[in-house]
């Protein structure tokens, strides 16, 4: 039997590109839920899932359509770190999916009637993080309900290296590394540059293989030899590759069981 959560025990961040609207919802929760902490406000995908990284919340309010990241991409990147509420202007016959119960939702505008079901499910839920496999496939389903499915992922990279053009396999890339306008691509036999920025890149590629460690690193996980850890600073040693790749505070969550 799940008991009501202690009105002290929550915490959560709440994520969208409307501060009037992070301010209603803010609002909102402080009156029906007064135990409730919000630990952090962001503006798009990036920021929450940062966030997230940094203090753990019990939940997580996402709008699915913000800039940059969606709500959908950085749900998948939470994954096992909280529990998914997703507020989105979509209706709710296109909503059907998120009443699977891995995921819970909030229609916009968010009436108070309506958020107060959504406060009730979650007081009953125990703070702890939804399993990456259930989580995973809830947001394919949301995402096929919502007419937005996850983007195909991408196989192989057009790199310039000279006056030439290179097929390279996504697999066969060590990292990337923002530079500037363009995305530095490293693999075992050299590196190249793509025309593309990293964020852009972050869309194409299986967030499953390929983890963000920084602001403008992402590395194969495959790649990874292992991790040195130097008072409170992590640093990736690439596979077959000497460069030694920093990982950031707000990242540092995806080594903490290794």
């Amino acid at each position: 039997m799940n008991l009501p959560l202690p009105l002290t025990a929550a915490t959560a961040v709440i994520a969208d590109d409307e501060p009037l609207l992070r301010a209603q919802l803010r609002a909102t929760l402080a009156t029906l839920w007064p135990g409730l902490e919000i630990v952090g406000e962001a503006s798009h995908g990036e920021e929450a899932v940062a966030m997230v990284a940094r203090h753990r919340p019990s939940f997580v309010f996402l709008d699915i359509e913000m800039p940059g990241m969606n709500g959908l991409q950085a749900a998948a990147q939470v994954k096992g770190l909280t529990h998914v509420v997703f507020v989105t202007a979509f209706d709710q016959y296109a909503v059907a999916a998120f009443d699977r119960g891995a995921i819970d939702y909030v229609l916009k505008p968010a009436s108070e009637a309506r958020l107060a079901e959504t406060v009730a499910r979650l007081r009953e839920r125990l703070p702890a993080a939804q399993g990456a496999e259930q989580l995973g496939a809830a947001l394919a389903q949301v995402a096929a309900a919502l007419g937005k499915p996850m983007p195909s992922r991408l196989r192989w990279i057009q790199a310039s290296i000279g006056n030439q053009i290179r097929l390279v396999p996504v697999d066969d890339v060590l990292f990337f590394q923002s530079d500037a306008k363009y995305t530095r691509v490293v693999t075992r036999e050299g590196e190249s540059l793509i025309r593309k920025a990293l964020k852009d890149l972050l869309d194409e590629i299986d967030p499953q293989q390929f983890w963000q460690i920084h602001r403008g690193t992402v590395i194969n996980s495959r790649a990874i030899a292992h991790v040195l850890r130097e008072d409170d600073r992590l640093t990736v040693v690439v596979r077959d590759h000497a460069e030694r790749l920093e990982v950031s505070r707000s990242h540092a969550h995806l080594f903490r069981s290794m």
